[in-house]
């Protein structure tokens, strides 16, 4: 039996005792260039969100959809999520295929993604060939929200695979662990970047004149360019990280565990599929608690996701989708100040491991969290003092933007955090229960996107409620993020990352 050998004590933390494993049955470390590689995909993944984000809640308005039932569409995604994480993560698991359990879900996603940003950036042009004339655009904003569905079960299909992989290649090293979603963080920000620039971006259509046609306006063709940017961009990121490392089939899984235990994520103990929410059953309480704080972090983000460009161009540039002046030119700065944050989290990307060994992971996320609430606070005052020195309708002064955009470059901090800690806390506990990677994935998503449906069903009609303005959602989001900041703080141990101990055989 394997004695860890250790110059200053014997007794390890209960997560470092989990790593010791007799040299014969270690896995070899993957390299960081291959999970570097592999996290590549996130780019892609990253650079159609981050075009979302940035230019389809104020097109689904220009489309004729009014503020507060906006947020509705974008009950899609949370939805599409609620099914489709789970049960990709699940049959990931259990994937037969001779190329690997996951690359075969991540090209499928990367294909479907394609296929939904062509229907999604075509839409005005699809419903005008089915009969949309005048003001009215019935039949697009029914292609569009089609469009929209597919690319949310698209992005649901890729991203949870993808982290599942990272999660395979560094198992039983939970430092690892953390700096490979470290670097999917990183490339989710480079594709933000990329994404961000490009909807700030306003010249599109003459780059791509074929882009503007008689239904397809201005707006709509640079919409429909960056679509086009996008499919490069994932084309090429997708072959990187299919390409990085032969990822082994089951079967070679299967034989190569050679102790003769059944795991809970083996054939013979998962349950069929529609009873993947069973998982829940085998959870440990260390696991709730991050799935707690998951979804109270994330109800404090959705109010931000949904509408950061949308407050720049009605709270900050006081215009109207009607309008296009204004709210265009407010649109545009709010994708820069996109791109800023983007920036900011890829720098703090880089850091994440070294942060989370001098402080813990979840001290970290914790203060992330207050971060978060102490950035929206100064978002409301902001809407706030504009209204009372400019007027509502006047555009900004200089100083007003800096602010804004200040704001918007800080919220990169929390949101690297957001995008790497909980991940790397579920996978290291997940596998300590026998559960599958690609599970865990899927059941840390239900901690997303069931906040994501409360937000995207209350948020529009509250805000009308208070007078159709953004900052009452964003209080409640900004109180969220307190509360699980708290939690995260208190409840999850802080624990200094040690060295390996030398492992001697008797």
């Amino acid at each position: 039996m394997p004695i860890p050998v250790s110059t200053s004590h014997n007794r390890q933390p209960e997560s470092h005792q989990r790593q010791l494993l007799p040299v014969s049955t270690r896995v070899p470390r993957t390299k960081l260039r291959t999970l570097l590689r592999v996290s590549s995909v996130a780019a892609g993944i990253q650079f159609g969100w981050a075009l979302q984000l940035s230019l389809l809640t104020p097109y689904v308005q220009e489309l004729g959809i009014p503020h507060a039932w906006a947020s509705f569409i974008w009950l899609c995604g949370p939805i599409s999520g609620l099914v489709v994480q789970p049960l990709v993560g699940h049959f990931s698991d259990h994937c037969s295929s001779r190329f690997g359990r996951r690359r075969p879900f991540i090209l499928a996603g990367a294909i479907t993604i394609i296929v939904a940003v062509l229907i999604v950036g075509n839409s005005a042009d699809i419903g005008w060939l089915l009969g949309d004339r005048g003001g009215k655009k019935t039949r697009a904003v029914v292609v569009y929200v089609f469009g929209f569905w597919i690319l949310d079960v698209a992005n649901n299909m890729t991203q949870g695979p993808c982290r599942a992989f990272l999660a395979d290649l560094t198992e039983k090293d939970p430092r690892r662990t953390r700096v490979g979603n470290a670097y999917f963080s990183l490339f989710m920000a480079i594709g933000n970047v990329l994404g961000y620039a490009t909807g700030s971006y306003s010249g599109w259509y003459k780059v791509f004149p074929f882009t503007l046609t008689g239904s397809c306006t201005i707006n709509c063709a640079n919409l429909k360019a960056a679509f086009l940017i996008d499919i490069i961009v994932i084309v090429i990121c997708t072959f990187a990280s299919l390409t990085a490392i032969d990822e082994k089939p089951l079967n070679a899984i299967h034989s190569n565990n050679s102790d003769g235990v059944v795991s809970r994520d083996s054939p013979e103990r998962e349950a069929f599929f529609w009873e993947i929410f069973g998982t829940f059953r085998f959870l440990p309480t260390s696991v709730w608690i991050i799935l707690l704080i998951t979804a109270l972090t994330w109800i404090g983000w959705f109010p931000f996701t949904l509408f950061d460009t949308d407050w720049m161009g009605r709270e900050i540039y006081g215009g109207e989708p009607s309008d296009g002046g204004n709210y265009s030119a407010g649109v545009r700065m709010g994708s820069f100040g996109l791109m800023l944050n983007s920036i900011v989290l890829g720098i703090t990307s880089v850091f994440m491991e070294k942060l989370c060994q001098i402080s813990g992971s979840g001290f970290a996320w914790g203060i992330s969290n207050i971060l978060i609430t102490l950035c929206f606070a100064a978002m409301v005052a902001i809407t706030y003092i504009k209204n009372s020195l400019d007027g509502v309708e006047k555009l900004p002064s200089t100083g007003i933007v800096a602010a804004a955009l200040v704001v918007f470059s800080v919220l990169g901090i929390p949101l690297a955090v957001t995008y790497s800690v909980p991940y790397a806390l579920v996978a290291t506990r997940i596998e300590a229960i026998g559960l599958g990677q690609g599970l865990s994935m899927g059941v840390l998503n239900l901690a997303i996107v069931i906040p994501q449906v409360v937000v995207s069903v209350g948020s529009g009609p509250w805000d009308q409620l208070f007078g159709g303005g953004n900052s009452p959602a964003f209080i409640v989001g900004g109180l969220a993020a307190f509360i699980g900041g708290i939690i995260a703080i208190l409840a999850i141990p802080r624990r200094r990352v040690e060295k390996p101990s030398i492992l001697l055989h008797h």
